[in-house]
């Protein structure tokens, strides 16, 4: 039996995503194991972000200072908006280094399944900014799904007073993706953005 502590890190590591009971048993073993090269440089780390961790003012994203580094990046093309439902859609986006302007993040998707309006999302604090000048272009890269795309036209919408150019990402066909392994959903998608050859 391990000790309430022990017991304590690997329910605390359970509760993380992509980890269960057992995973979480053998990240605890190998913490312990490698204490000095796993377990300490962890613990600093988390420490360190534990106490400096907090929202950016500007766009939502999580990040140590306040603006974010995205924000405070003086390379990034401050003309350039690209609005995403969470901080994991910014980090994705930004990890593909395609992308150079700057994000904001609406913290959350409209549901009315979930109960999730408007007023939950940080769709006031995008129109201020919109509002304020000097964006030419928004990219609305919202998830293909219902709720994605509800919260997209919404959006759309709201800003549509405005002189910027609205974008969407592109949906449909994956590269490397087989026709009949696709649903119905994205086949649609696909042939309602078909374009011509050549």
């Amino acid at each position: 039996m391990a000790s309430p502590e022990i017991d304590a890190l690997t329910q605390a590591l359970a509760r993380l995503p992509g980890l269960g009971p057992r995973s979480a048993r053998r990240a605890v073993l190998h913490l312990l194991k490698k204490r000095e090269t796993a377990l300490d440089p962890l613990r600093a780390a988390l420490d360190a972000v534990g106490d400096r961790l907090t929202a950016c003012d500007t766009c939502g994203n999580v990040d140590t200072t306040n603006p974010c580094g995205i924000c405070a990046d003086p390379r990034r093309d401050q003309r350039l908006l690209c609005v995403v439902e969470e901080v994991a859609d910014l980090w994705a986006l930004d990890r593909s280094r395609l992308f150079p302007g700057r994000f904001h993040i609406l913290g959350g998707k409209l549901s009315a399944l979930d109960g999730v309006r408007p007023e939950d999302l940080s769709i006031d604090q995008l129109v201020r900014r919109i509002a304020a000048g000097g964006i030419d272009e928004v990219v609305l890269a919202m998830n293909a799904t219902l709720e994605g795309q509800t919260t997209a036209h919404y959006i759309a919408e709201r800003i549509e007073q405005f002189p910027v150019r609205v974008t969407q990402l592109a949906h449909g066909l994956p590269v490397g993706g087989e026709l009949d392994y696709l649903d119905e959903g994205t086949l649609a998608q696909a042939l309602r953005a078909r374009r011509p050859v050549g």
